[in-house]
């Protein structure tokens, strides 16, 4: 068994997936934002993490340390990232629908999430090195 592997890790790692994904999509989204016909694209991760935690029967599986412990929840992975393109708007004449204000700002809340993942996975790898006996 690995020191990482355990469910908090690898929710931070997919969050962090998800981030570097929508990155990308909305970088590919302004450089587009001229382009005819092109549409705007996003990154659904969020949504189907709620989702997943709201069903009747969650696959997010709880981290055991004794295989005498009980189960909580079903032993499933995580949702990964999905790009979900927007078909159905057109905001300029060329039927463009990329906003570029609406893009940077996502841009900065994606920034901040990352930052976010990332101060947190850096506190985790403190502790742990910590407990290990590391300064």
């Amino acid at each position: 068994m690995s020191l990482l592997d355990k469910p908090s890790w690898n929710l931070m790692e997919r969050s962090l997936d998800a981030s570097t994904l929508r990155q990308k999509v909305v970088a590919n989204n302004v450089a587009n934002v001229d382009t005819p016909y092109f549409k705007r694209s996003d990154v659904l991760f969020e949504e189907l993490l709620q989702g997943e935690m709201n069903s009747s029967t969650p696959s997010i599986e709880g981290y055991r340390t004794n295989p005498k412990h009980f189960f909580i929840g079903k032993s499933t992975n995580l949702p990964n990232s999905e790009i979900k393109t927007d078909e159905s708007t057109a905001i300029n004449n060329n039927m463009n629908n990329v906003d570029m204000d609406y893009e940077m700002s996502l841009m900065a809340k994606n920034q901040l999430k990352y930052n976010t993942m990332i101060q947190q996975m850096n506190s985790e790898f403190k502790k742990m090195r910590t407990v290990l006996g590391g300064k």
